[in-house]
């Protein structure tokens, strides 16, 4: 029975960090696991963090800052209780667009992030990849956020010889969309068939609230995506993915999407008509589709062109500043390491 406990507290931890959105301490985290349900002290919590450090399933980040989660932890996070996480990307999604704060009135506020951890000798290479799939817009708008070894990306840590990039996560519309009053559904996420530049159908669809992983970066690990191809051709699939809105907010949802364009932002691939299949995909009545790209379609071009890299989707929340259009990243990390291997 101690055994028992011992696991679920183990696998709380886990959770509770992979939740905290960066490092957190053993204090924060107790409170975390005790609103799971499961009666902890401090000082247990903290042996069991000595453990999964020795373990390599956490790392102590500094006294202040407490510890974070490594990719190993996240394989086991994600290898334990598979029936418990059905519908944890569909509570993440929701957690995340109540909790972001970007406002397009005035530019400012955090943005809900996907994060790209690779080698640093491979930025110059990763940006090149990266620049036909920006000028398609085959992306979340047109900005990218680049940190380096020992800063952070959406609450995480880049480590030793290493760097990151950020794309705007497809959910930032589910936030905007909130603030503005307007509601909106996740329904499916899917890889999308892309002819002559115009989206055709989708060929694949996985439902949010049925999964336990992003659909899109289950799509990239199965070797699924073609955005390379897209990019360069103007046919191949993408990530994106179907949502509703009320029809009654139609109006409302139209003015924003022209406000979010002057801040880079091309986030919707088409609109339907009120209770009208979109795609051949239908909608709820009193509703109106809508196709949103996938902010994981830069990430998935890389892993195309054979660059290693460790995806986080829905890695967090990062502030708009950090942002910059994707040609200022490239420019720097060319400039700043010239030699392409």
């Amino acid at each position: 029975m101690s055994e028992r406990r011992n696991e679920r507290a183990r696998r709380a931890i886990l959770k509770a960090l992979a939740q905290a959105d960066g490092p957190a301490g053993s204090q924060r985290l107790c409170q975390a696991v005790q609103a799971m349900g499961l009666d902890v002290q401090p000082r247990t919590v903290r042996l069991h963090l000595l453990r999964l450090d020795r373990e390599g399933l956490t790392r102590f980040v500094s006294r202040r800052r407490g510890r974070d989660l490594t990719d190993r932890g996240r394989e086991e996070l994600a290898r334990s209780n598979v029936l418990e996480k059905v519908g944890f990307v569909a509570a993440r999604v929701n957690d995340l667009g109540y909790r972001m704060t970007f406002d397009p009135a005035g530019g400012t506020g955090s943005l809900v992030i996907n994060v790209a951890e690779l080698r640093e000798a491979d930025l110059p290479r990763a940006t090149i990849h990266l620049e036909p799939v920006y000028q398609r817009r085959l992306s979340m708008g047109s900005r990218l956020a680049l940190a380096r070894e020992g800063e952070t990306l959406g609450g995480h840590l880049v480590s030793a010889g290493r760097a990151a990039l950020g794309t705007v996560c497809s959910i930032a519309l589910n936030g905007i969309l909130l603030k503005r009053g307007i509601p909106v559904t996740s329904r499916f996420g899917g890889l999308l068939e892309w002819k002559a530049g115009r989206p055709e159908r989708f060929v694949e669809l996985v439902e949010y609230r049925g999964t336990s992983v992003d659909p899109l970066e289950l799509f990239i690990r199965a070797g699924m995506t073609r955005v390379l191809e897209c990019a360069r051709t103007g046919s191949g699939l993408i990530g994106a993915s179907f949502r509703e809105v009320p029809t009654v907010a139609l109006d409302d949802l139209k003015r924003l999407l022209r406000e979010l364009r002057t801040h880079g932002f091309g986030a919707v691939l088409a609109v339907g008509r009120p209770n009208q299949p979109l795609l051949d995909i239908p909608v709820t009545e009193g509703h109106t589709g809508i196709v949103v790209m996938g902010g994981l379609n830069p990430i998935a071009a890389l892993v195309e062109a054979g660059i290693p890299a460790a995806i986080r989707s829905l890695a967090g929340l990062e502030d708009y500043g950090r942002f910059t259009h994707f040609r200022e990243i490239a420019f720097r990390a060319r400039r700043e390491s010239p030699l392409i291997d």
